[in-house]
């Protein structure tokens, strides 16, 4: 077999029993999707957009999908555009709404979001006020990261205010934003002012209803809930308009231009079946999980702090700064040991710059980069939870011993 045929290789380190908890980051594909997208790559391949019979295959399981993951937020399959994944959603939203409506009216050049939003909105929002004009509000948080509603409340504006965008649940800490009340305060202001909200790290956690929310549009990504990477929605409300990003052949209403990415859209509607179906279920049995491994790390290690509301938040997520002890060491040596956990975003491998979110919720310097963030899933068990914690204890004990605030822990 010659070199350029031949199959490729990939060794890794993994352990067979790693303990896996940076579920915030990403999940693994469950088998009943794996399943359900296998037959989509090579026997009902066929482009949506055809007229013959594989074609309509394919389209309608587009559409099963498409119906799937509006009910995951209580909307209809009209209402959800299809995408590649969370950050093309919040793109779309936001750069499509906001230069759909100053196009409208060109005194709508004002947008609101939170100082501790996903890059993948505020790098838009940041592009918006270099390239387009446009002016951007940054809502404080508290020390809990909740945003400032009084501040909102003064932000808006009745004609210039085109847009607010805030996250539903804050993919680092965990926290869940007041986004009803915050719906309520722009609706009364000016009910042309469109509401976008990234409920990537909500949507299949906690129950979710659009029309409950008031929201204009709402940010889904599929790898987030055990679905496939590469696929997204954006769920836009009957009768609002933005402008697409992608132009082509007019695919999804327009707004969305691609032959579609088919079985990663079937296993996408497939992980918000199942999401939905064992949503009560999963939150009760991770939040145990979460509650239990919080109360022994806080009392096995000194020097510990348990970060974020402790009521307004997701089940799945514990995020703790430890007293000196740098984060990405900590990351590094529980994977030596077959654990995976995240420092969050706190500092990025590739920016290296600290959290915006924890720096935003007031931490210093070194407790930005002594973080460590849990992500917790229905699939760990509490032996898994045990063992965490026993090699969480001693992996700190170890690199404390190089730190000079070590002797007063």
């Amino acid at each position: 077999m010659s070199s350029d045929s031949a199959s490729i290789s990939v060794t890794t380190p993994e352990h067979h029993d790693t303990i896996y908890l940076d579920n915030a980051a990403t999940t693994p594909v469950l088998e009943e999707v794996f399943l359900e997208m296998m037959p989509y790559l090579r026997i009902h391949f066929g482009n949506p957009s055809s007229l013959h019979s594989k074609g309509y295959v394919a389209k309608r399981a587009i559409s099963i999908a498409r119906n799937r993951v509006a009910s995951i937020i209580g909307a209809s399959g009209k209402e959800i555009v299809f995408t590649s994944g969370g950050t093309e959603s919040n793109n779309l939203a936001i750069r499509g709404a906001a230069l759909g409506c100053r196009a409208k009216n060109p005194r709508k050049s004002h947008l609101i979001t939170s100082t501790i939003e996903h890059e993948s909105v505020l790098e838009p929002l940041r592009e918006l006020e270099k390239k387009n004009g446009f002016e951007v509000t940054y809502l404080p948080v508290s020390n809990e990261g909740i945003i400032d509603i009084d501040t909102l409340k003064e932000s808006i504006s009745n004609s210039r205010t085109a847009l607010v965008s805030i996250m539903l649940v804050n993919n680092e800490i965990g926290t869940i934003q007041p986004i009803k009340e915050i719906s309520s305060i722009i609706r009364l202001t000016n009910k042309e002012i469109l509401f976008h909200c990234d409920a990537t790290q909500g949507v299949g956690k906690i129950p979710i209803s659009v029309q409950d929310l008031d929201t204009d549009l709402v940010t889904i990504s599929s790898h987030k809930i055990n679905g496939p990477k590469g696929a997204g929605a954006l769920y836009i409300r009957r009768g609002v308009r933005i402008d697409p990003l992608l132009l082509g052949g007019g695919q999804e209403t327009l707004l969305r231009s691609g032959t579609e990415n088919v079985y990663g859209i079937v296993g996408f509607g497939k992980a918000c079946e199942i999401a939905l179906l064992n949503l009560t279920e999963n939150e009760c049995k991770v939040s145990k999980l979460r509650d239990y491994i919080v109360n022994k790390i806080i009392k096995s290690i000194p020097g510990t702090r348990y970060n974020g509301s402790k009521i307004h938040r997701i089940a799945g997520n514990a995020h703790f700064t430890f007293s000196g002890v740098n984060g990405e060491a900590l990351v590094m040596k529980l994977d030596e040991y077959g654990i995976a956990t995240s420092t969050g975003s706190a500092c990025s491998s590739k920016k290296q710059k600290p959290s915006h979110v924890l720096k935003a919720m007031g931490f210093s310097y070194d407790e930005i980069t002594g973080s460590l963030r849990i992500g917790i899933s229905a699939e760990n068990t509490i032996q898994e939870m045990d063992r965490f914690v026993m090699t969480l204890s001693q992996v700190i004990n170890e690199l404390r011993k190089f730190s000079p605030i070590a002797p007063h822990l």
